[in-house]
């Protein structure tokens, strides 16, 4: 391999916890430049080569200017919150241009309005994914999404783990597997990006339900069978938003499913956690470092299942929970008297 800071730069939108850990993947094999709004991340990463109480690779340089980024990047990988990514389109688009390739990082939904709708479906008007939103929001046109069991902590350690890019475009792909393979952190592809970005999105909702049967001392076969019904009613949302259902078979799926739903280092599983524990759904979001994702996405999905008249019962019984204190153990109750009678559903 060349010197890596020979090579033309990758840049990166954001500083979370996401972010930091794939500018951290992508030093491996190219200078990174990464944008934040805040100087003192900027004077952290540049100076004392610390973020997020991790050492940072010398291949990596904090700006605050998003024209920096597009001046000297191609490749670029936004990877800030759902609620806050069309703002962040918006300040960025005036510097993007049709030759720049855009792989998001962000699992959720956006429900503002677009600058240039690129597409009308009735059913979901007013919900987009973050690939939408950056065509409707910028000149950019190849788009890709970043989607698997991706805990930043866990690629903190240098443990081994994968993801899936997803994109239309070949060279996408091509271009997000070179920034980010290598020997501990495998890259599979798919052109199934809708299926990608909302497996992403849709499996942080469940990870909220296995939160809750954590916090309530449930074992493992409830645990099992509640994944195993909630991968099913993802499958359901996603074939009626237009997704194939293999995409919630793989990586991006089933892979992230596992991963967030069993970890105490899943926001999601997090937050469900606590809200079993006795805390207020406001309280625990007040008090969260970062965003728990699965909790605006819940409230997003529960209107497309009344919308395409899906049969969701564990997506309706934990909006109920989360956001208008429906007892916990009235709920599982339910789930488990629900009649359901065939076991997979969707082949």
């Amino acid at each position: 391999m060349s010197d890596i800071s020979s090579r033309k730069p990758v840049g990166v939108i954001g500083a979370g916890s996401f972010g930091t850990a794939v500018a951290g993947l992508i030093a491996a094999n190219y200078p990174v430049l990464i944008y934040t709004r805040r100087e003192e991340v900027v004077e952290n990463i540049n100076i004392k080569r610390r973020h997020l109480e991790q050492k940072i690779s010398e291949y990596i340089h904090a700006t605050t200017s998003m024209e920096e980024v597009a001046e000297k990047c191609t490749l670029i990988f936004p990877i800030v919150s759902s609620e806050n990514f069309r703002q962040m389109m918006r300040e960025f688009a005036p510097h993007l241009r049709p030759h720049h390739f855009l792989i998001h990082g962000t699992k959720g939904f956006d429900t503002s309005e677009p600058s240039h709708p690129t597409n009308f479906n009735v059913k979901r008007k007013g919900i987009h994914t973050m690939s939408e939103v950056i065509l409707q929001e910028s000149a950019v046109l190849r788009v890709g999404c970043l989607s698997g069991p991706n805990l930043a902590a866990e690629i903190f350690e240098g443990q081994p783990a994968a993801t899936v890019i997803a994109s239309k475009y070949n060279e996408v792909i091509k271009a997000g597997r070179l920034a980010l393979l290598s020997p501990r952190f495998q890259v599979y592809a798919s052109h199934d990006i809708m299926g990608a970005e909302l497996a992403g999105a849709l499996k942080n909702i469940i990870a909220i339900g296995s939160g809750i049967l954590g916090g309530m001392g449930y074992g493992k076969n409830i645990w099992a069978l509640f994944l195993t019904r909630g991968l099913i009613e993802m499958i359901h949302v996603g074939k009626a938003m237009g997704a194939d259902s293999s995409a919630f078979l793989g990586l991006a799926g089933m892979g992230d499913l596992v991963a967030t739903a069993s970890s105490i280092q899943s926001r999601n599983y997090t937050f469900g956690k606590r809200l079993a524990q006795g805390e207020q759904t406001e309280a625990i979001i007040q008090n969260m470092n970062e965003l728990a994702e699965g909790v605006r996405t819940l409230k997003t999905i529960r209107e497309i299942i009344k919308n395409y008249d899906i049969n969701a019962p564990i997506i309706e019984v934990l909006y109920q929970a989360v956001f208008e204190q429906r007892d916990i153990n009235e709920s599982i109750s339910y789930l488990m008297n629900y009649k359901y009678s065939i076991d997979v559903d969707f082949l």
